[in-house]
């Protein structure tokens, strides 16, 4: 195995964050009773290599050459989102930051929204649209949040879909994978039959919250503003800021990535992860 690099880049890892990322990671196929090849890179360097990419927006191959190699680092992005592990990561580290604050683990309130993102020429034309009311070519983020504004839920479709569409199927993901979910919150534009749809399909509450009439300009809006703090979050990493990716589940990996780095650190903020009695025993996930 190569020897470990110095971490030197602002969005490589710190220890107390990998404490947390490591247990949450599957195990390696050399510790099942399958069997397997032992991993040749560590699995610190491919989370660091991934971080570098989602914070920085470069290309896969522009990787700095102290990382593994890109098509390494591209295999476990890849192989880690298909396989789930990339929601059970923001899952776990959600519920440890609810129950530092003497919360529930699992929201029973959300708070929803959209937002359209410019693609690039490499987004595929059946995967993106023009979103006539922003006047934007590209895709449309939908995420949902807790009332702490972290993610339970993030969906990516082409811009020229409504919102009310989009909600339709990400309600629906919801209450299968959510089921302790009751209310939600939205702005104007999820308004009509979807309210009554949600009600009486899905046995989920879903609330508007409107402008102010004659209000002009940016209004905070009660509960509403949670959303859009954790869209502003989002875009800090500058791969978000455009939608590069040929599928829309990567861009959906990439926007948890860069919500993901953000618990970690909100976690490790004094220095040391918090635990809670909800946490799982760590698992090696290096061989010997």
């Amino acid at each position: 195995m190569p020897a470990p690099r110095r971490r030197r880049y602002p969005s490589d890892t710190t220890t107390a964050e990998w404490a947390l990322i490591e247990p949450l990671l599957p195990i390696p196929a050399c510790r099942l009773k399958t069997g397997g090849r032992p991993e040749k890179w560590p699995r610190r360097e491919i989370v660091d290599a991934i971080r570098y990419v989602v914070d920085n927006g470069i290309k896969w191959r522009a990787l700095p050459a102290d990382y593994p190699p890109w098509q390494t680092v591209y295999y476990h992005f890849w192989r880690w989102n298909r396989a789930g592990v990339v929601g059970f990561i923001r899952d776990q580290l959600r519920c440890q930051i609810r129950t530092g604050q003497g919360r529930c683990p699992w929201p029973v309130t959300l708070i929803i929204d959209s937002q359209s993102v410019k693609g690039a020429d490499t987004v595929s034309k059946a995967t993106r649209g023009f979103d006539a009311a922003k006047k934007i070519n590209g895709r449309k983020r939908h995420i949902a949040v807790d009332t702490l504004g972290l993610p339970v839920m993030i969906t990516v479709t082409p811009a020229d879909m409504t919102d009310r569409d989009a909600a339709r199927e990400l309600l629906w993901r919801l209450r299968v994978m959510q089921p302790q979910i009751t209310q939600v919150w939205a702005d104007s534009a999820y308004a009509g039959q979807l309210v009554n749809w949600s009600d009486d399909f899905l046995k989920m509450t879903l609330k508007t919250v409107s402008r102010p009439r004659g209000a002009k300009g940016f209004v905070v809006l009660p509960r509403r503003w949670k959303v859009e703090r954790t869209l502003g979050w989002i875009m800090k990493s500058r791969r978000n800021v455009r939608d590069y990716e040929r599928l829309p589940q990567h861009s959906e990996a990439h926007l948890t990535w860069a919500l993901i780095t953000l618990m970690t650190r909100r976690l490790t903020r004094g220095g040391k992860p918090h635990t809670s009695r909800w946490d799982k025993k760590p698992r090696p996930s290096a061989c010997p």
